[in-house]
């Protein structure tokens, strides 16, 4: 397994390494040990800005996503209000909706002709705009939205757990509900809203899909923008695109080291102990329609109104402002256009097929990995970091060095669903391994020393005994591949050929080229395939997961 993984994960790290540090020669090879990309890099005064931006976007996005995120997150775990169980029902179908859709959708209602700046100038008579979306206000408001849901499912996994005792002490002592979240529930959660903080910033700082759709026509670049352009410039600089992608990745390796160490000191916050545990709500009482009215929010924000505003685009013939007039022009020509054209066939099956393999492969090596790793087997400590290392790449700097390793393999890669799916294997390894690693330390060893004893070999005790009894973590961990794989934007967009397109992939061409409408039509029609996926997935492997148990 050391061979295997480090054969997965060194090699890109060891290729961003030589090219940011070699001269590039013109049959493609490399050639003498240099600073110059590095040089050129720092000298460079677009270097700069394209910093201050990414951070600005990072941190503004962070804090937003984490204020609303968990202001719903505590309404709904720790108050009565009505109406909670929409907030996860809303939380899981955004799951299944690909991230640049998402992204598209917003730029609709927030455009010049969605119903916010249209509904302005009727209002007003002007022919201005009152939000452009175009900006880097737009971003940070496009980019907290996607954040939602996660930032939502963490910090209830917290306050879920959080003993109602000191709570309820301070509201018999006087304090406000206000109050006591302020300086009870939030305190009590502190390494949670770090973590998750930290957690948020640095994906926000690896964020291509809000910066190349919306701050890219604005002239706003971030630090991943510039490596694609370097990329995709005429001829390819790969020296100085890898030069960006290290130092990228430098700094988030910095970030993941506070991370790390913020996450293995919140034993000191536990407030779950072996007596009195009283996970009981609070009572709003006549405040209890402000907690519906946050949680119709959060649907609104996340799914009623991205939904309403690509099914509007999807029936119309060209994308027109939301009005009454525009109904007798309502038409299902998109869809026919769907069903009828077989390359968008060929492209379900693509994006199917490839995160399907990755989720299946991904989930296989770490099922033994997460093993190998919770008994404590020789060699488990570096298998548990080669596992973590991928998160210090990040997804457009993980494609640029699969681009390069393809691009130099005997074996043609270049272009390929097989190296999609080595580079989804790698990305989404180190998730993995925390279903599988947090899965296997709930078994307890004894039944794999009862097969032993029995005779049963390693790999039989494996097959009979420990993924049986991991099926449900290994379910999760396939169904969170699989989704986010068949969404993945930065990755295949340098990989995948014209003939290897993913979903994600055609959605971003498509809506570069203007054919909103059609491409409304097929994201639709590919949400409500991933949703109902999803669904039946889960109900299946969780009948089958308690028949292993029985």
């Amino acid at each position: 397994m050391i061979i295997v993984l480090g054969g997965l994960v060194i090699p890109p790290i060891a290729v961003l390494t030589q090219q940011s540090l070699t001269e590039a020669l013109f049959d493609g090879s490399r050639g003498a040990f240099t600073f110059e990309h590095y040089e050129r890099l720092f000298a460079d005064p677009k270097l700069y800005v394209s910093a201050r931006n990414s951070v600005t976007f990072a941190t503004l996005s962070t804090i937003f996503a984490l204020a609303f995120g968990g202001i719903i997150a505590w309404v709904v775990e720790r108050t009565n209000a009505p109406l909670r169980g929409l907030a996860y029902l809303t939380t899981i179908i955004s799951l299944g909706m690909p991230f640049i859709l998402y992204v598209l959708a917003w730029l609709f209602l927030l455009g010049r002709a969605g119903p916010l700046n249209d509904f302005y100038r009727n209002l007003t008579g002007s022919t201005d705009t009152l939000f452009a979306v175009h900006s880097m206000a737009g971003m940070v408001l496009v980019e907290t939205f996607s954040w939602l849901p996660l930032v939502f499912l963490l910090f209830s996994a917290t306050f879920r757990a959080s003993n109602a005792e000191m709570e309820e002490a301070a509201r018999m002592s006087g304090a406000s509900i206000i109050a006591t979240v302020w300086h009870v529930s939030l305190k009590l959660a502190r390494p949670a809203i770090l973590a998750t903080a930290l957690f948020v910033f640095i994906r926000s700082l690896e964020a291509f899909d809000v910066p190349m759709l919306i701050g890219t026509p604005a002239g706003i670049n971030l630090l991943t923008s510039d490596i694609f352009f370097s990329i995709r410039a005429v001829p390819p600089d790969l020296g100085h695109a890898s030069a960006f992608s290290v130092l990228l990745t430098v700094v988030i390796a910095i970030l993941m080291y506070f991370y790390g160490r913020i996450s293995r000191s919140a034993d000191r916050y536990a407030t779950v102990t072996g007596k009195g545990y009283r996970p009981r709500p609070f009572d709003l009482g006549r405040w209890r329609w402000v907690g519906s009215l946050l949680v119709l929010l959060h649907f609104a924000v996340m799914l009623g109104l991205p939904l309403l505003g690509l099914l509007w685009v999807s029936v119309m013939p060209f994308v027109r402002p939301i009005r009454f007039a525009a109904l007798p022009f309502a038409t299902l020509k998109n869809y026919e256009a769907v069903f009828k054209v077989p390359a968008y066939l060929t492209l379900t099956w693509h994006t199917l097929v490839i995160a399907a393999a990755a989720a299946t492969l991904g989930m296989a090596l770490m099922v033994v990995t997460g093993w190998l790793v919770a008994r404590r087997k020789p060699g488990a400590t570096f298998l548990d970091q080669l596992t973590t290392m991928p998160l210090l790449l990040p997804g457009i700097v993980l494609g640029v060095a699969m681009m390069e390793i393809a691009l130099r393999s005997p074996v043609p890669l270049y272009g390929t669903l097989a190296i999609i799916v080595i580079a989804f294997v790698v990305r989404y390894m180190p998730y993995g391994m925390r279903y599988a690693f947090s899965g296997v330390l709930q078994i307890h060893r004894e039944l794999e020393e009862a097969a032993g004893v029995a005779g049963a070999s390693t790999l039989t005790v494996l097959r009979r005994i420990v993924a049986p009894l991991l099926s449900p973590a290994i379910a999760a961990g396939w169904l969170f591949i699989f989704l986010n794989a068949a969404k993945e934007l930065s990755i295949p967009i340098l990989l995948s050929g014209p003939n290897t397109q993913t979903m994600a992939v055609a959605i971003f061409e498509q809506s570069t080229n203007g054919q909103f409408s059609e491409l409304a039509a097929l994201g639709l029609l590919w949400t409500l395939l991933m949703t109902v996926f999803a669904v039946v997935f889960y109900l299946l492997m969780r009948r089958q997961s308690s028949s292993a148990y029985r």
